[in-house]
């Protein structure tokens, strides 16, 4: 159990060291758009983003990402003109930490139940049968040959 989530935690720390490893914004605006395509996905395409996409959609999203850019918007409100018209789900990295998190929290939740499980049903320790004193042998011995006596 303990492996489990030295490896989960392994694992969550490589994804911040990743993440944490970008370099700053691109400065041209052909960088900028290949930049928030890649954070926005294709309305047409499942699991592409519009950087990545060949369709149409993706070229006209494109080309308005460029347009408004040029024109001085930030990225940011590039990024929230999308949001507004397509909702959240056009964002390929939610805003929220929760999804991300989520996995994470699941999979120890599973570990700590496996371990309970595993836990509760570990065989008892046996125990030894009572000792019995020679009295209690002997009344014993005389209640079965009362049972044995034909009638």
């Amino acid at each position: 159990m303990a492996l489990a989530l030295i490896g989960a935690a392994a694992l969550a720390g490589a994804g911040l060291v990743i993440a944490a490893d970008r370099s700053g914004p691109p400065q041209t605006v052909e960088g900028q758009v290949q930049e928030i395509g890649s954070a926005l996905g294709c309305v047409t395409c499942q699991n592409l983003s519009v950087a990545d996409s060949p369709a149409g959609t993706a070229r006209a999203m494109r080309a308005e990402i460029r347009r408004r850019l040029q024109a001085g918007d930030s990225p940011a409100a590039v990024k929230a003109f999308f949001v507004g018209k397509y909702g959240e789900s056009i964002l390929l990295a939610p805003r929220s930490p929760l999804p991300w998190a989520a996995p994470v929290v699941a999979l120890a939740a599973g570990i700590a139940l496996l371990a309970w499980t595993l836990w509760r049903r570990r065989p008892e320790p046996a125990t030894p049968p009572p000792q019995l004193t020679p009295a209690q042998r002997a009344r014993i011995r005389r209640e079965l040959a009362a049972l044995e006596e034909p009638d």
